[in-house]
């Protein structure tokens, strides 16, 4: 996951997506040797030399202005996720100096994440680290995502669910778009830390194991994981169209707490809590492991089962 490769390849990928009367360029007809935008073209619509184009797209450029990225962000019609992701990659953050390897850092569940799970328990919900793994939840988002208990330490991660296990794409009624929506939020976090080995290696695992996985990771998509709304086609209940929101603590990005809800009066309203009804269960939200790190670097066994849906 070099940065320099990723850029490159970003680049590439946003320029063959327009086409000249995408940009208000005059497009002369022709047979053109390449896909979407030239080189040339893109320089013109940024404001800077071919050379100096070109450069930054072989990752050849050293520390670009703030300026010139967002006129090429412009030029190239990025949305903010994807102008953040060319930042990142143009900019990358400095390794830290040469020395023993550091363990990456194992993520704690917040105290106030825990207490809102618990809060929550007709709401499914679950905290998510960086990498998309599932550091905690409730009851209920087992009941509605398949039991969390049930896997290692390794296996609760929602790109290995989603891409690995044949379930998921029943559960999930557009599956594809799920599953691309993982791979773009895979990309803005390779942006972001392109030194964590731990995600690189979950990338190459997928890239290997899935052929979706490799070909949509090629497209180079960018996308947060703010809200929206998701179908599912629940073994138990049928199908639900259930909205999702993402709570993050400004002094913590790297850890998410994810929410589904129905709008009350709606099937999937009351879908929901048919299956929250029977599949009830005491307790409090359960982590990996009370009060220890949770990852998967760090296998681990939950405190106690829970029934899968």
């Amino acid at each position: 996951m070099s940065p320099a490769s990723s850029l490159t390849d970003f680049l590439r990928s946003r320029r063959a997506r327009l086409r000249p009367q995408d940009v208000g360029l005059p497009d002369y007809g022709g047979t053109r040797r390449v896909a979407g935008l030239r080189r040339e073209e893109t320089a013109l619509l940024a404001g800077v030399s071919v050379d100096y184009y070109t450069r930054m797209e072989q990752g050849r450029v050293a520390n670009p202005s703030e300026g010139v990225l967002d006129a090429l962000a412009r030029a190239l019609r990025l949305n903010e996720d994807e102008r953040r992701h060319l930042h990142e990659l143009a900019r990358p953050r400095r390794a830290a100096r040469p020395g023993r390897p550091q363990p990456p850092r194992r993520p704690r569940v917040r105290p106030t994440f825990r207490r809102l799970l618990d809060e929550l328990p007709d709401v499914p919900a679950f905290v998510m680290g960086p990498r998309m793994d599932v550091l905690a939840w409730n009851p209920a988002a087992c009941a509605l995502l398949g039991d969390y208990s049930a896997r290692d330490a390794a296996g609760r991660n929602i790109a290995r669910i989603t891409f690995l296990d044949l379930a998921s794409r029943q559960l999930y009624a557009d599956w594809s778009a799920c599953a691309r929506e993982n791979v773009a939020y895979l990309h803005l976090q390779a942006g972001r830390s392109p030194d964590d080995p731990l995600l690189a290696a979950l990338i190459g695992e997928l890239s290997m194991k899935s052929p979706d996985f490799r070909r949509w990771w090629a497209e180079h998509p960018v996308q947060d994981k703010t809200s929206g709304s998701k179908r599912f086609h629940h073994p138990l209940v049928g199908d639900l169209e259930l909205a999702y929101d993402t709570l993050r603590a400004a002094d913590d990005p790297d850890q998410a707490l994810i929410t589904y809800t129905a709008d009350p009066g709606t099937p999937s309203h009351d879908a929901l809590r048919m299956l929250l009804a029977w599949t009830a269960s005491d307790g409090p939200a359960v982590p990996a492991e009370p009060n220890m790190p949770a990852g998967p670097d760090m296998p681990a066994e939950p405190a106690q089962d829970r029934r899968t849906p």
